[in-house]
């Protein structure tokens, strides 16, 4: 199947994104799909604020970008936009890093409001980088995210259900339909 690169653009290590993330990584992991995590806060500080292209750190997330058939891009939404940390890695992407990958970007926030930043902010960053297909995303409230006691992630069931759609779509754009069809039946 496919190798899918799942990127967390989100600053805190608690975060509900990379923790959602985590979550449609299994279901994409259990459709057959080799999913890497990536965190972009695990990046060196100084290489993305000086946009230190040659830095290994920064070379080696440019290879995974490379490598992966394709990206899922998870933002916490500040300021109606996607995380300046995201910003930053994109910025030193190169311009075509998308080319020819399937991509589904997903967001998390505060409010209704900014329900929007996946479409009007983050959608024609990523559409600029190439990408053969951006499937339909899903932003999410974070009153729709919580960590049970086990430390499981519990997802409010509406919100649960859209995410396995989209990443459903997702999977079945980068091929994964036989195998969808097998874990889902």
């Amino acid at each position: 199947m496919a190798t899918i690169l799942s990127v967390s653009g989100s600053p805190s290590p608690t975060s509900r994104t990379a923790r959602l993330l985590r979550h449609l990584d299994d279901r994409l992991a259990a459709q057959g799909h080799e999913v890497i995590p990536f965190d972009v806060r695990t990046l060196p500080a100084e290489a993305l604020l000086h946009a230190d292209f040659a830095h290994p750190a920064i070379v080696e997330a440019s290879a995974l970008v490379k490598h992966a058939d394709g990206v899922v891009i998870g933002t916490p939404v500040y300021k109606a936009a996607y995380s300046g940390l995201l910003k930053s890695l994109l910025d030193l992407l190169p311009q075509y890093a998308l080319a020819g990958k399937t991509v589904l970007p997903l967001a998390t926030g505060g409010s209704t409001a900014h329900v929007l930043a996946i479409d009007y902010a983050l959608r024609p960053v990523l559409a600029s980088m190439g990408p053969a297909h951006i499937t339909p995303g899903w932003f999410t409230l974070d009153k729709d995210i919580t960590v049970g006691d086990d430390g499981s992630l519990i997802v409010a069931p509406a919100s649960a259900e859209a995410l396995a759609q989209v990443t459903d779509q997702f999977s079945l754009a980068l091929g994964g339909r036989t195998t969808l069809l097998a874990a889902t039946g």
